[in-house]
């Protein structure tokens, strides 16, 4: 389950992330964003990740994908801010198994 709660000010729309980023959760994360970026004139929004628990290889796609299109990543905790590097390094190392797990 992921639970996708729109934060938004003056200067910024934050959507803040809380669960596992895997299957049908990556879809929803994808249209929710597509949907405050447009709505937010300046086509960008804020991904917080801090309370993510579980992001499966597509959801790290999405997050690349979406880093790439302007989205700034917030992370605390080790494991998120080990997957926010590697995104905005564009490096492709070893995830840490308990927050980013390969599909069969």
């Amino acid at each position: 389950m992921l639970r996708i709660t729109i934060l938004k000010t003056a200067n910024n729309t934050t959507l803040r992330l809380e669960g596992r980023l895997t299957g049908p959760w990556v879809g929803e994360l994808e249209r929710t964003w597509h949907a405050v970026a447009a709505d937010s004139g300046n086509g960008r929004a804020s991904l917080d990740l801090s309370d993510v628990t579980f992001v499966g290889e597509d959801g790290k796609r999405l997050l690349e994908t979406l880093y790439g299109k302007g989205a700034k990543l917030k992370a605390a905790g080790c494991a998120t801010r080990r997957l926010v590097d590697e995104i905005e390094r564009g490096t492709h190392g070893s995830q840490p198994r308990s927050l980013v797990a390969k599909s069969d």
